[in-house]
């Protein structure tokens, strides 16, 4: 049997102040495109299950184009495989925070799509001899948690749950994703299940040979540079979403090409660069960029930039080649502040009152339509001018 992993859609996800030629949001028409081009290779791979483990909008309360595109590729994918069921459970993102409030997920039960989000429910699939334990990020958040074991009756046995498994996300968690539900591998039980398919990790992961986080389709998370970075580090090619063989859980990779590629520039080094030797350092790597920035989103890190070398930088080439790209992050960094820890003091720098709060602004959850570099950079902005008209050192006990 073949099995399609999918997750994290984040469906009507918005992201900087860019516009599709009919008025759209442009990040939230490139996260419908991502699973648009997902749905042409599951026609294409023609498995027998699919599931979707969660976070299937960005939003308990998506936007109508959200909703409606929704419904035309799962119609999709339910006209051309009739004989393939679609489960799909709700997420941190989906799940209301009042159980009064309901969520839209329910509507696409008329598709014959088996939707589970608030209780865990169990899905048998005779015809395939497989059974389905659901687990929406509701059933884990509240109070007494399921027994997420298997049922006598099916030869397949399939755990799908949205939730955070222990130790998966290292230290660094500056670009995680917040809200999930907290597991164990003993609440997972990796030995007693044929396949379990994760939701909320956004790059895929192998927690054991047979419990895999499919990650997302596209960068929605709070910091993309961080998804990317890992995604490099475990050797993945980019976004995408599992085929799996059951019942020996093989598992390979199926790249989908991204609608807009995200370009990390080489970072600059400015200490003891003059304004104008920082500009060509920074017009270098534009104009040097592969691929090129235009209509990619980008970053450029420059560190060790005080704030009067900043000032006058060519600001009006600075809007130029952000105008190139869908969005270009220009991250200046201040010098890092240096002083001598006193005798019985606690070891090691301590962090400044500016360096917590770019920390935690820079892992906060935000609406998509706000802009994190400047969401950010206001905040710490705002800091250090209250630490100069207070006088105060800026240093964290």
């Amino acid at each position: 049997m073949k099995l399609a992993h999918l997750a994290d859609l984040h469906l009507g996800f918005r992201q900087f102040d860019r516009s599709t030629p009919k008025g759209g949001n442009q990040r939230e028409a490139d996260v419908a495109e991502a699973f648009r081009r997902a749905v042409d290779d599951l026609l294409a791979q023609r498995p027998d299950l699919v599931v979707i483990a969660g976070d299937v909008f960005h939003a308990v309360r998506p936007t109508n184009p959200a909703i409606l595109f929704l419904f035309q590729q799962l119609q999709r994918l339910r006209a051309a495989l009739p004989d393939t069921p679609v489960v799909m459970i709700a997420g941190n993102h989906d799940t209301p925070r009042s159980s009064e409030t309901g969520t839209i997920l329910k509507l696409y039960t008329a598709l014959g799509v088996e939707v589970v989000s608030d209780a865990p429910r169990r899905i048998a699939f005779p015809r395939l001899d497989c059974a389905v334990l659901a687990v929406p990020h509701q059933a884990l958040a509240g109070g007494e948690r399921p027994a997420l074991r298997p049922e006598r009756g099916a030869a397949v046995n399939i755990l799908l749950v949205h939730g955070e498994v222990e130790g998966v996300i290292g230290p660094d968690r500056t670009w995680a994703e917040y809200g999930g539900a907290l597991l164990t591998r003993h609440d997972l039980a990796p030995a007693q299940w044929d396949y379990v398919a994760l939701g909320h990790f956004h790059v895929a992961h192998e927690v054991a040979s047979n419990v895999w986080y499919a990650g997302s389709l596209e960068y929605v998370g709070t910091n993309p540079w961080g998804e990317l970075r890992d995604e490099a580090a475990h050797g993945w090619p980019g976004k995408g979403y599992l085929l799996v063989q059951l019942p020996d859980a093989g598992v390979a990779f199926q790249p989908i090409a991204a609608p807009r590629r995200l370009v990390d520039l080489p970072p600059v080094r400015g200490a003891g660069l003059a304004p104008k030797e920082l500009d060509a350092e920074i017009a270098q790597r534009v104009t040097a960029a592969k691929p090129a920035i235009d209509g990619q989103v980008a970053r450029l890190v420059v560190y060790d930039v005080p704030r009067t070398t900043a000032r006058d930088l060519d600001h009006a080439a600075i809007r130029s080649f952000k105008a190139r790209a869908l969005h270009l992050q220009l991250d200046l960094r201040r010098p890092e502040e240096r002083r001598r820890v006193g005798v019985g003091g606690p070891g090691g720098r301590r962090q400044t009152v500016p360096e917590v709060v770019r920390e935690f602004l820079s892992r906060r959850l935000l609406d998509g339509e706000i802009d994190r570099d400047e969401f950010v950079r206001l905040g710490v902005e705002y800091v250090e001018t209250a630490g100069r008209g207070t006088g105060e050192g800026g240093r964290v006990a």
